[in-house]
């Protein structure tokens, strides 16, 4: 069973940026896709960028350009470089190996809050 988690949340001003971290237990990590997704309050979970275990990305539209999804195998650790944030992306975010729509395929982890605001 794989254990996630996230850290790295925290209040931040528009326009600012934070680096999420997922720590990964297990000896999967390297050959795991891997994603982070966000719930705001009231609203689905949303998938908000993957990466695959050779590294190729995908990102929703709504943070194209500035958020960046990478990975290290060696720390079988997961990041998100956010900048430039918006109130909108004021959320809980947790990390998950992507099953399709909001699903993820591992039990979630408790996830790291990240609030945008002045």
């Amino acid at each position: 069973q794989v254990q996630l988690v996230e850290s790295g949340g925290g209040l931040v001003q528009p326009g600012g940026s934070l680096r999420l971290s997922c720590a990964v237990s297990g000896s999967i990590f390297s050959i795991l896709a891997m994603g982070w997704y966000r719930q705001a309050p009231g609203k689905q979970r949303e998938l908000v960028a993957s990466i695959q275990s050779g590294g190729s990305t995908n990102y929703a539209d709504s943070v194209k350009g500035r958020f960046t999804i990478s990975r290290d195998n060696a720390k079988n650790t997961m990041y998100l470089q956010m900048n430039s944030l918006k109130p909108e992306d004021t959320a809980v975010y947790h990390c998950n190996t992507p099953k399709g729509g909001d699903s993820g395929l591992w039990t979630w982890g408790q996830g790291t809050q990240v609030t945008v605001s002045s």
